[in-house]
């Protein structure tokens, strides 16, 4: 495969390379400020905080006695807490050690207590969920929810929608199915009929009223999944897609069936973008996606999701709804994540599943592409992702740091400096191979 087949075809190396490191920097920087932070209410100082890795490009002593700083490389970052002999906080400086008093000897990461060193080391992938909560729900008061009862806000400009639904229509019943509050909405779309054009009753300026206007998921493109045929083929959200391979896409759910069951066959798609028709040709690609039941099933998919046909009217939560959804999401993605390792692990789908840093950049590179909220977004997402991988007890990472307090508490001892030593070899060749692995399914899997 040529290297160049993996950039996205919206733009170049350079900006997908940009959106990554943005992307990674926030999420670093977050993660360790987590580790200082709760070290330096914990007793625990800090000498340096480094944005970056390498040479140091710019840096400032604070109050504290901690050097801030931002290096050349931005790969990563760090917190070298008082007393460590390296930047990883691994092992203890010996001689530094040694020359300092029981009281400063306290407020060193190897002469803290027990659960001021266990805070610390928890409170990295902690955060990084914190700042993954506070961007879903950020984004929710942003946007807003839609609100009880159904109504339009704005219907969009389609095919069949010129004499239909009007802003401020309140929708009482479609195709005779009396519309239910919006938390079990998916239930009347499972009982519509796959037709064009479908009866709405709805209420305007105070009078009821029927009509007949376009069905309310139509073939429209809500979203486009990154890294997906869709997206490499140039499909945009909003694009109404009319027919594919010239027979007429009455509705998504129509779309859904013939991709599903075309075994991958390239297909064209005659779409309409702002009023003009166009054609597109694309291949759809077979993708393991999380079940309802926790599971996961193996589908032919595009990468698109569905719009309605006009944007429902919304309403803007409260902070405490906003922040119980956004704990929902990072929940959902954290049992999708390790439900999807354990299929992986056991080969009940793809090995494939698993992506490098190649296909992360790319993934940014796309989600920024398609727009603010799209790219932040991205980034609760990865946080929430980079939290849930660094609490894997495997040494080297902050779960193996908290494994081996977990055996200090039960024994009364720390594993001697040898043992400790091997196993954070160990970690450190685990976590290089699943990197190289990632960089090897980045580069040759379909």
């Amino acid at each position: 495969m040529e290297f160049t087949g993996l950039l996205p075809d919206f733009g170049n190396l350079a900006f997908t390379i940009l959106a990554f490191l943005a992307a990674l920097t926030v999420i670093v920087a977050v993660h360790e400020y987590g580790h200082y932070i709760v070290g330096r209410w914990s007793g625990i100082k800090a000498d340096v905080f480094s944005i970056g890795m390498g040479p140091v490009l710019t840096s400032k002593m604070d109050k504290h006695g901690t050097q801030w700083q931002i290096a050349a490389f931005p790969i990563g970052g760090y917190v070298k807490f008082r007393g460590d002999a390296n930047v990883a906080s691994g092992s203890a400086d010996e001689d530094a050690m040694a020359a300092m008093s029981a009281e400063e000897r306290r407020h060193t990461m190897h002469g803290a207590p027990l659960w001021a060193r266990a805070a610390t080391v928890a409170a990295g992938p902690i955060f990084n969920f914190i700042l993954s909560i506070i961007v879903f729900a950020g984004l929710a008061l942003a946007t807003g929810v839609a609100r009880d009862p159904l109504s339009v806000a704005t219907p969009l400009d389609v095919p069949g929608m010129e004499d239909g639904l009007r802003s401020g229509d309140e929708i009482l019943s479609i195709a005779g199915i009396e519309t239910p509050p919006l938390a079990d909405f998916a239930t009347l779309v499972e009982k519509l009929p796959d037709t064009a054009l479908i009866d709405y009753r709805v209420r305007r300026d105070g009078q009821v009223m029927d009509l007949t206007a376009t069905h309310p998921f139509p073939a429209l493109v809500g979203s486009v999944s990154p890294q997906s045929a869709a997206i490499d083929a140039g499909l945009k959200e909003g694009d109404f897609i009319a027919t594919v391979d010239g027979t007429p896409v009455p509705t998504f759910n129509t779309l859904r069936e013939i991709v599903v069951n075309g075994d991958g066959s390239p297909m064209t798609l005659g779409i309409v973008r702002e009023g003009k028709p166009l054609e597109v040709t694309l291949t759809p690609r077979r993708q393991d996606i999380p079940s309802a039941d926790g599971g996961f099933e193996t589908r032919w998919l595009i990468g698109i999701t569905s719009g309605m046909v006009f944007e429902p009217a919304t309403r803007t939560p409260g902070v405490w709804e906003s922040v119980a959804s956004g704990a929902e999401r990072v929940v959902y993605i954290i049992r999708a994540s390790l439900s999807g390792l354990w299929h992986m692990i056991t080969g009940a789908i793809s090995s494939c599943n698993l992506s490098g840093p190649i296909g992360i950049a790319q993934v940014s590179g796309q989600a920024a592409s398609m727009g603010a909220t799209s790219f932040i977004s991205f980034i609760a997402m990865l946080s929430t992702a980079i939290g849930l991988l660094n609490l894997f007890p495997i040494p080297v990472l902050d779960g193996g740091h908290l494994v081996f307090y977990a055996w200090e508490a039960v024994t009364g001892k720390a594993p001697s400096d040898k043992v400790l030593n091997v196993l954070l070899a160990i970690g450190l060749s685990l976590v290089l191979s699943l990197m190289v692995f990632g960089v090897t399914n980045d580069l040759f899997c379909p």
